[in-house]
């Protein structure tokens, strides 16, 4: 093996054209919501091809917010599944709905499908989704169900009433730039939230957007003025707005939540968007590189790019058949002692004390389990160079000889 690496796993890709323009925002005086942050709203929403967006400090707070918009809280249900980081389950916990968890399929690591649809019932209310990986969903297989079920439906507000049907709210915080069938994730479900935190494909250091598309009957420009009152105390002006020439006074219209993006993060937002196509291409490669090397020793990938199907390729994610959980972390041991830094995801959320204490048990989510006990994620970052991602693979080339793989 070639000299010793030292290969992080997910370092964000920041160059001098973003400081600049952080350093500009900073410059401009007017660091909090601001231009920046309502230019990042429309350049997101134009490439996203979506109806609106509206950037918030995390893609939990996006994601709790679209709860929030319908109306979504206790006695009713929300489908989530077991296989996925807690954000995508917690925000069903904040607004007081019941969490309805479910199993992955054997051989796939998204949601069975079919047990959603026999989990549907008249409280739920919505079905979070995730694109794992940046990869999408199956979306069309989400609205026939969504479709199917609409007669045990039973609306609570107007945008329920609007939607006639169980809400899809993806959680589509890996997936910016990804697409099913040619369309746009962002575009799809009737809510998504992404993520820009600093492991991201695209990065605001902390922060996220939700995304919606148009529902028939419902004013997207009324539904974006309420997410600025969710976000910002339920403060009738922003900051912006009171700086106005006598234009102090405002109202407090409910008492909610403080989650806004600052300036400094859209500025940063701003430059990591134009350099966006180019980072998704260098991923790509990075992962076709990847498979070539592991899929002849039998590694199963996380499947990107398919006919139905371009990822945005943010994760590596793969399974080593034959491994248990032990061998599996002796693995990740081996490659972080030869200087690469791999990682997990996910383990299960009923593995998790939080989930535990909610009444869920992994006994209860058998193919979870099965795709965590040999799953391991190699680093896969816009940073990395053909030297390093050539090291990547004959670290774990070596390991899983040494393992017997």
């Amino acid at each position: 093996m070639t000299v010793k690496m030292n290969i992080p796993f997910s370092p964000p890709d920041i160059t001098e054209a973003e400081i600049v323009e952080v350093a500009e925002a900073l410059r401009s005086g007017w660091i909090t919501t601001g231009p920046r942050t309502k230019k990042l709203e429309a350049r997101l929403a134009d490439y996203l091809k979506a109806e609106r967006v509206c950037c918030l400090n995390s893609q939990t707070a996006c994601a709790e917010m679209a709860l929030r918009l319908l109306n979504v809280g206790p006695g009713d249900e929300v489908i989530v599944p077991a296989y996925t980081y807690t954000a995508s389950a917690s925000v069903v916990c904040h607004v007081g709905a019941k969490l309805v968890l479910i199993d992955c399929q054997p051989n796939s690591f998204e949601m069975d499908y079919d047990a959603v649809e026999a989990a549907v019932n008249e409280n739920t209310k919505a079905i979070i989704p995730v694109d794992l990986g940046g990869v999408p969903c199956n979306y069309d297989r989400i609205f026939e169900i969504v479709k199917s079920k609409r007669n045990l439906f039973k609306p609570n507000g107007e945008i329920q009433e609007a939607l006639g049907r169980i809400a899809v709210c993806a959680d589509t915080a890996h997936a910016l730039g990804a697409t099913w069938h040619g369309k746009m994730v962002g575009s799809i479900a009737d809510f998504s939230s992404f993520s820009f935190h600093a492991v991201k494909n695209l990065t605001t250091a902390e922060g996220g957007c939700l995304a919606w598309r148009a529902i028939s009957g419902i004013d997207s420009e009324a539904m974006y003025k309420k997410l600025q009152l969710l976000s910002l105390h339920g403060q009738s002006k922003d900051a912006l707005a009171k700086t106005k020439l006598g234009a102090w006074e405002y109202d407090i219209i409910g008492p909610w939540y403080k989650c806004n993006m600052t300036d400094m993060q859209a500025a940063l937002g701003l430059v990591q968007l134009d350099r966006y196509e180019g980072m998704l291409a260098r991923r790509k490669e990075i992962i076709e590189r990847y498979n070539s090397a592991v899929t002849p020793l039998g590694i199963e990938p996380l499947n990107h790019f398919t006919g139905e199907r371009q990822s945005s390729g943010h994760l590596y994610i793969c399974r080593i058949p034959g491994f248990d959980l032990e061998k599996r972390n002796e693995i990740i041991i081996k490659m972080a002692e030869l200087g690469v830094a791999t990682n997990v995801h996910y383990k299960p959320l009923p593995m998790h004390t939080a989930y535990k204490n909610l009444g869920f048990d992994i006994s209860d989510f058998p193919n979870a389990y099965k795709h965590f006990e040999n799953e391991i994620t190699l680093p896969l970052h816009t940073r990395l160079t053909d030297d390093e991602v050539n090291y990547v693979i004959d670290c774990f080339k070596a390991c899983l000889l040494e393992l017997g793989a």
